[in-house]
């Protein structure tokens, strides 16, 4: 099984590009299958990690940033795969 594990924060005004630098530097103990890292207006950092792994296994995950990056607590999401498509070329 694919587990998908979402991490979301929003950088505190002014400290987006920091946000996404300590993100970068993060190194998890456990390499995953993918990791994606993405940005959206507002100085928002969604990481997105695959698995393979079971829904309920104890998986790295990254930790909460310090209090001057970050407006409020993390946001963490966790789904399991059900449908994967290729686009076609690729």
């Amino acid at each position: 099984m694919t587990v998908a594990l979402m991490w979301e924060a929003r950088a505190a005004e002014g400290r987006g590009d920091a946000l996404l630098a300590w993100v970068r530097e993060r190194h998890l103990p456990a390499r995953p299958l993918r990791r994606e890292v993405l940005r959206a207006p507002g100085d928002r950092v969604l990481v997105i990690t695959w698995w393979d792994a079971a829904y309920d296994a104890e998986l790295p995950e990254l930790p909460e940033p310090s209090g001057e990056l970050v407006t409020r607590a993390v946001h963490r999401w966790r789904f399991e795969s059900v449908e994967a498509q290729e686009s076609p070329g690729r």
